[in-house]
């Protein structure tokens, strides 16, 4: 099956570009961005997956601002085209490789539209390769983020939301390989979970970008870390490549998260950044603004990443947040707009999370108790 991307000497194995190298069901091939108002007035998320072994493709777009959020949801079967990257209404433009791109979604029947072109402030950073063996949500996968602004519009409910490219911020993360999606697989003789958490905090400054992100079991032990400092551009056109030569990536990190009663989800955070030159620079976090990551397919019951939902399928929904139960499984995804501070500096960014099963440092005991 032959493809567009075939005219291209990127083949890494004999077969065309539109087969994987592997036939694992769960193989992915996923799109995700994040944008917010530099006052935590609003915040959107965007998510895009190929699954070539299920044959499906899907998306979404979901808005939180005046105490709700909406979401658009869509899949179709996966074209014969990697680089189609339509659904229906909503429609991925790669412009510029690793630097411009433009997300549109048309007038639908779900009310929700808009368009928003991605304006890079750095070079692209290639995360650590993750790799967690556990046969119960087995992962690998490469990842690299980006971060920009937006510009453009989103309309929710009759009314339109300006996005000001010089209030508006946001994180592009692009990954593949190998994670659980689609309908459950039967998973054999039964196995342990455990517990795990994920952190992760892509922070924007006057003059610089900051990020830390780490999976950890029950026991608070890492399993992957990946951070960095980034140079930034105020002119796309300066950003020297793909990726910075001045990028810096960290040593290590720590955190250090309170929770807001009755929940997992964080009411403040203290961040450690460890540079390979020795250098210690700590991070305050005091959150202003939360989403949930089911907005866009995550743990979503209905929309989950991967499902099969018929040739063409689109949905919308939306839901107040306050009356949310903070601890449904669905729920539990989170990221959050966070001011930080670091000395007299003051920047933007968020932070997301997700605990399941116990953790002995922040002391949740069993699959799903909340903070005291």
């Amino acid at each position: 099956m032959l493809s567009k991307m075939d005219d291209y000497p990127i083949h890494q194995t004999s077969e065309p570009v539109a087969h994987p190298a592997t036939s694992d069901r769960n193989f992915y091939d996923r799109y995700w961005f994040n944008g917010y108002q530099d006052d935590g007035a609003f915040y959107f998320g965007i998510g895009a997956g190929l699954y070539p072994n299920l044959g499906i493709f899907d998306c979404h777009l979901s808005l939180v601002v005046d105490g709700e959020q909406h979401a658009f949801h869509g899949s179709r079967r996966a074209s014969a085209e990697p680089s189609d990257l339509r659904v229906g209404p909503w429609n991925l433009e790669i412009q510029e490789p690793m630097r411009r791109l433009r997300v549109t979604l048309d007038d639908n029947e779900t009310g929700i539209a808009g368009e928003l072109q991605w304006i890079p402030r750095t070079a692209n950073v290639e995360e650590g390769h993750q790799l967690l063996r556990r046969r119960v949500g087995r992962m690998q996968a490469t990842r690299f983020n980006q971060f920009g602004r937006w510009e453009g519009e989103l309309r929710y409910e009759g009314r339109s939301l300006r996005i000001d490219k010089d209030r508006v911020f946001g994180t592009k993360d692009r990954s593949w390989g190998v994670r659980p999606v689609g309908d459950p697989a039967p998973t054999g003789a039964p196995a342990e979970f455990g517990g795990i958490s994920f952190i992760w905090a892509p922070l924007q400054w006057h003059d610089r970008c900051t990020h830390m992100g780490c999976f950890e079991n029950e026991l608070g032990i890492p399993w992957h870390f990946d951070g960095m400092i980034c140079p930034t551009y105020d002119d796309p056109a300066d950003i020297p490549g793909t990726e910075d030569p001045g990028t810096q990536i960290l040593a290590g990190g720590d955190h250090r998260l309170t929770f807001v009663s009755g929940t997992r989800r964080a009411s403040a955070a203290d961040l450690t950044l460890l540079t390979d030159r020795g250098q210690r620079e700590e991070i305050h976090l005091e959150p202003i603004l939360c989403f949930r990551m089911k907005g866009i397919g995550y743990q979503h019951p209905e929309w989950s990443h991967g499902r099969w939902k018929g040739e063409l399928a689109i949905g919308g929904e939306k839901w107040t947040c306050a009356d949310l139960d903070e601890m449904a499984f669905e729920n539990l995804h989170v990221q959050q707009v966070v001011i930080a501070t670091s000395g007299d500096q003051r920047g933007i960014g968020v932070l997301e999370q997700i605990h399941i099963g116990p953790n002995d440092r922040y002391g949740f005991k069993e699959f799903f108790d909340p903070a005291p």
